[in-house]
């Protein structure tokens, strides 16, 4: 199948680069259905190519860049294969690809080992919960009334995603790392509340946006949760230039 999906590429009119990286990233896309499935499918199926999406995002912690330059080679496969006759199902959805922030002027304030210190600050007054929305903030982007809002179902700490309910009831899946899945988890081994939110307070009520702002101002006079928003578009910035 290699050769004809090549010579399909070529009257596509295809690059040498562009063919030759398209058929890596394919075998290496069968390479993951034979270890996982212990056979390389004859066509290609939404379901495994959402669940090698999220392999690619939380497994092998590629960079959104990285996960379109797969998902292209894989449209591409699915487009010749639909040619040739094998399937007709287009599995590979324009929303499927991730958006890549080339360029971001980063209005942010605080440096690195500011942000540093201040999770350190956090982390010494004890309080799981605080250290577990700041944490959340420098290395998610959430808003403050996302924070707030976020449900217990809405956190997947074995997938390492968060279903976040944004502006105007619009969802969308926020990827997060090993320090907010550490942080939350520590958190939820001291919760003791019947609530349907992440973080209540003392009351086993839900947080209110102003409580938010005093536990910065709290540990810091520079750090706000929109300071942190900042940091964190900006760190997310330089990884994908």
């Amino acid at each position: 199948m290699t050769d004809r999906f090549a010579l399909y590429m070529q009257k596509l009119g295809k690059s040498q680069n562009t063919m030759a990286t398209y058929i890596r990233n394919i075998r290496q896309y069968f390479e993951w259905c034979e270890f996982s499935f212990g056979n390389a499918p004859p066509q290609l199926y939404r379901a495994n190519v959402l669940e090698y999406i999220s392999y690619m995002r939380n497994l092998k912690g590629y960079s959104p860049k990285s996960v379109n330059n797969h998902l292209s080679a894989l449209r591409c496969l699915n487009e010749f294969l639909i040619a040739e006759g094998t399937q007709t199902e287009t599995v590979i959805l324009k929303t499927d690809f991730m958006k890549v922030q080339l360029q971001y002027a980063s209005p942010c304030t605080v440096e690195k080992r500011d942000v540093d210190a201040f999770q350190q600050r956090l982390l010494e007054s004890g309080s799981k919960r605080d250290y577990a929305i700041v944490t959340l903030y420098a290395y998610s982007g959430l808003r403050r009334t996302e924070c707030v809002g976020l449900l217990l179902e809405q956190v997947d700490l074995v997938s390492k995603e968060i279903r976040v309910v944004g502006k105007g009831d619009k969802q969308r899946l926020v990827y997060i790392n090993d320090k907010i899945v550490h942080a939350i988890r520590e958190y939820l081994k001291e919760r003791r509340s019947e609530s349907p939110y992440l973080f209540v307070s003392r009351q086993n009520e839900k947080l209110s946006p102003s409580r938010i702002n005093q536990i910065f101002s709290q540990y810091s006079d520079r750090i706000t949760p929109k300071t942190l928003r900042y940091y964190f578009r900006g760190q997310r910035a330089m990884r994908t230039c």
